[in-house]
């Protein structure tokens, strides 16, 4: 919350948001900062849809209450923070590099792989599995 202001999550596996923190990365370089019209430009070819100004203005709002950009003052120019640079980072990275091969390798049945990951996730399946049917059996 800043100055009473609300903002509403970012939730890590959300397209949106992972679309919005791609951008971060790519507008921490630019000299003039970025505006909404820059930010529009570049999420929907992310998201494959249109997007309006004023959907993009709430995700401007989101990101400055979070702290992650901040506007830059007497313009309609944001630049990234520090630290918004930085979360940007570790959770795209994290996104590309870890969860979204991890979750085809053992969500994805077309995938034909005998992986150690999906053997894991098989093994504590089955545990889970037996947990519940033996609480059941227990009331």
């Amino acid at each position: 919350m800043v100055d009473q202001q609300r903002a509403s999550a970012l939730r890590f596996e959300a397209e949106r948001v992972q679309a919005l923190l791609h951008a971060l990365t790519i507008f921490h370089l630019l000299p003039r900062r970025f505006s909404n019209a820059d930010l529009r430009e570049r999420l929907e070819p992310l998201l494959g849809r249109r997007l309006t100004p004023g959907a993009v203005t709430y995700d401007l709002c989101r990101l400055r209450l979070h702290g992650l950009i901040k506007r830059v003052p007497r313009t309609h120019r944001y630049q990234v923070t520090q630290s918004g640079l930085r979360y940007a980072l570790f959770f795209t990275r994290s996104y590309d590099r870890l969860l979204r091969p991890g979750l085809s390798l053992v969500l994805l049945e077309a995938v034909a792989t005998n992986s150690t990951l999906r053997a894991s996730f098989r093994q504590l399946e089955t545990a889970m599995t037996d947990w519940v049917e033996q609480a059941k059996l227990a009331l």
